[in-house]
């Protein structure tokens, strides 16, 4: 069964992620074609990056980053619940994202961002990073404005249009993590 991880890319007190990535977990769960997991990063305190070697080279002196590899790398793509931060994703799924390399590679990923005007802009830059480390970034991006999907900018009250568009990324994801598959599993010079 193809395993989606829901990484909740805040760990900011008082964060509106974690009911953003709670929702799309509930909407996720009613899905029987993937198991989905939510990755909370507040579960995994990965300092600045401190591994002396590339990520590319693989070779993980860290126990925090052997650990944040090993849950990583158990997915065949991912959910990035994400908010926008002075036009960009959070410092902390950068620097998470960062940690690693080879566990990203032929994965498909989406995006679920948040902010004033939807969080689009960190949204595109975390496609351009995925790029990078050899993701699949599938087309359909969930935008949740602090506006107009919650009420007083804090309970998260969707409009109802944003559940159909979350179940089509889902879908994506699944399509292009299938479709990858047989490249995870190729060393590719």
């Amino acid at each position: 069964m193809t395993r989606i991880g829901i990484i909740l890319g805040s760990t900011r007190p008082g964060r509106r992620g974690e009911v953003v990535a709670e929702w799309v977990n509930e909407i996720a769960q009613k899905r029987t074609d993937a198991e989905f997991d939510l990755i909370d990063l507040a579960d995994y305190p990965l300092p600045h990056l401190d591994e002396p070697m590339p990520p590319a080279m693989g070779q993980y002196q860290n126990q925090h980053t052997k650990d944040w590899a090993a849950t990583i790398a158990q997915f065949d793509g991912y959910v990035f619940v994400t908010p926008e931060y002075n036009h960009s994703t959070s410092g902390v799924l950068k620097n998470a994202i960062d940690y690693l390399y080879a566990e990203w590679n032929n994965k498909a990923m989406g995006v679920v961002s948040y902010g004033v005007i939807g969080g689009a802009r960190a949204a595109e830059h975390l496609r351009l990073i995925a790029g990078e480390l050899k993701m699949a970034a599938v087309r359909t991006n969930v935008t949740l404005s602090l506006i107009t999907d919650f009420k007083n900018f804090t309970d998260l009250v969707p409009g109802e249009y944003q559940a159909p568009a979350l179940d089509t990324l889902l879908g994506e994801v699944i399509a292009w993590s299938e479709a990858l598959a047989p490249l995870r599993n190729v060393e590719i010079a």
